[in-house]
């Protein structure tokens, strides 16, 4: 009707559809934020949170004939969706987004200092991250174990690099831990610790902060303008440490690192491919090849794991800082609670949420109510319904 070709007509409707917020984001009728989404937008919203994907022929009916919001009903779909191959979606999502496993190649560790680092070995750091957090999933254990854990998701080449008895094969499985291992929980698997650092060295503050935000649930607002940055001098001759300590004269940047630093120090015991190291190292070129850049690893200044929080508790190593971790659990509840929510809702939380997630994270101090139940818990919450 308006005079353009057939191919032409096409194109026009296409790039209209293709530009309609209604195709760009998963849109939801207006209305009060305390209003309750429709059955067909809930479809979606679970669908989305669980399965990266438009909802099945199942929840469209359930939808559409006003029953999905019953709460039994509700329950029902979440377990069943749980159990379908479709949730590795969900695992392979909300894990590169919160433990930030997505930035894994953003550096390339230095082969000079870590030569046995290779695509075998990162790609195994990822899966293990995702098997332990299948594995704490499908088994419904409590989240307690991503803080600590007396076990491991091992192939043989990561069993190498964390110097843990010989694992045969390349199929990752479930592997007990000695018991004073510094292993256990996700603070100190290696993927974990790759992403935390750049291809040289390691960063306390960079750590800290990362632990803070992601398993503390603390918000840390970026320094001001003026303030330099500490860089770490593997040579020993200023240690990060002492660096970290002269930072802290300022009033303004102690009211901070006085939460960051605790468990940057503690995480220190890690290289940036996630080795455990007692000193850092460094290459050490050879004057007479230096136009080749030939040389050796040397040994530098010991690496100093200890630390005291901001309550005055203080810690050794890692191994104490994950046993502080776990006094203060409720944090990391609160924390990994609001992560899935956002996650599952497409925005931050505010203030008015706060109860409900308070709520949702308290049920599990029952150890009978592990990861699987605070995601059913999340989809079973009113503000999981609400606009």
């Amino acid at each position: 009707a308006g005079g353009r070709s057939f191919d032409q007509a096409l194109q026009v409707g296409y790039t209209s559809v293709l530009c309609s917020p209604n195709f760009l984001y998963l849109a939801e009728t207006n209305g009060s934020p305390s209003e309750r989404i429709s059955d067909l937008e809930l479809a979606s919203r679970l669908s989305y949170f669980l399965w990266s994907s438009l909802p099945d022929d199942e929840l469209l009916q359930l939808a559409a004939a006003g029953r999905l919001s019953d709460r039994e009903v509700l329950a029902s779909q979440v377990n069943r969706m749980l159990r379908d191959s479709r949730i590795e979606r969900f695992i392979d999502n909300f894990t590169g987004q919160w433990l930030r496993l997505r930035e894994i190649d953003e550096t390339t560790p230095d082969s000079k200092l870590f030569p046995e680092f290779d695509d075998y070995l990162k790609h195994s750091m990822i899966w293990e991250t995702q098997a332990f957090f299948r594995k704490l999933l499908s088994e419904d254990r409590s989240i307690d174990l991503f803080l600590d854990s007396d076990f491991a998701i091992l192939n043989r080449r990561l069993a190498e690099h964390y110097g843990l008895p010989e694992v045969q094969g390349a199929e990752l499985r479930p592997v007990s831990l000695p018991a004073e291992s510094v292993r256990g929980g996700v603070l100190t698997q290696a993927a974990v610790l790759k992403v935390t650092a750049n291809g040289t060295n390691t960063s306390p503050v960079v750590r800290g902060v990362w632990a803070l935000e992601n398993i503390l649930g603390k918000h840390v607002p970026p320094p001001p303008g003026s303030v330099a940055a500490i860089e770490p001098d593997i040579r020993g001759t200023t240690t990060v440490r002492e660096q970290l300590e002269k930072h802290r004269d300022s009033e303004s940047c102690r009211a901070c690192h006085q939460y960051i630093d605790p468990p940057g120090f503690a995480l220190e015991s890690f290289d940036p491919v996630g080795r455990f190291r007692t000193n850092y190292i460094r290459f050490q070129v050879n004057p007479q090849f230096a136009d080749k850049g030939w040389g050796r690893l040397v040994e530098g200044a010991a690496v100093d794991p200890s630390g005291m929080w901001s309550t005055g508790e203080t810690f050794d190593d890692i191994r104490g800082f994950k046993k502080m971790l776990l006094a203060h659990r409720d944090d990391f509840a609160r924390c990994l609670t609001e992560k899935l929510f956002t996650y599952g809702l497409g925005r931050e939380m505010g203030f008015s949420d706060r109860a409900e997630i308070e709520r949702v994270a308290e049920l599990t101090r029952n150890p009978k109510h592990g990861l699987r139940s605070l995601v059913r818990e999340i989809v079973l919450s009113p503000t999981f319904s609400q606009r």
